[in-house]
Formats: C-alpha cells, sequence, structure tokens
C-alpha cells in the first residue's frame, strides 16, 4: 500500500479542517412569548407552533 513521502505540514491541516468548526444553530422568535426556538418546532416556553397549542409549555417558566 502507498504510503506518504513527507508529513503535511500546520498549516496545511488547519486549511483541511477548517470547515470543522460548530456552528450555531438558527433561531426564530415565538410571536406568542417572545422567546427563541429553534424553526419548524413547537415553542418550548408557551407550547405554541403556527398560533395553536400543541404542547404543555414549561413549568419553570410560567412560574417565573
Amino acid at each position: 500500500m502507498a504510503q506518504p513521502k513527507r508529513r503535511h505540514s500546520r498549516s496545511r491541516k488547519g486549511k483541511r479542517r477548517s470547515h470543522h468548526h460548530l456552528k450555531m444553530p438558527a433561531l426564530s422568535i415565538c410571536p406568542k412569548c417572545g422567546n427563541p426556538y429553534m424553526p419548524h418546532r413547537a415553542c418550548p416556553y408557551c407550547g405554541y407552533y403556527k398560533g395553536r397549542l400543541v404542547i404543555q409549555p414549561m413549568e419553570e417558566y410560567l412560574e417565573t
């Protein structure tokens, strides 16, 4: 099996791995309560999705 003749430099390794970083998730603002939530999912704070209640809201959020 073929083996590399020379080792790759740190800069070349870094260029290859430049896209391996973590990305922030896209967030939307809930029109009902104003908290950020992931798009196309029910808001975990108020439980609404597309204007109707679909899940029970978070208890910790309602107490504060």
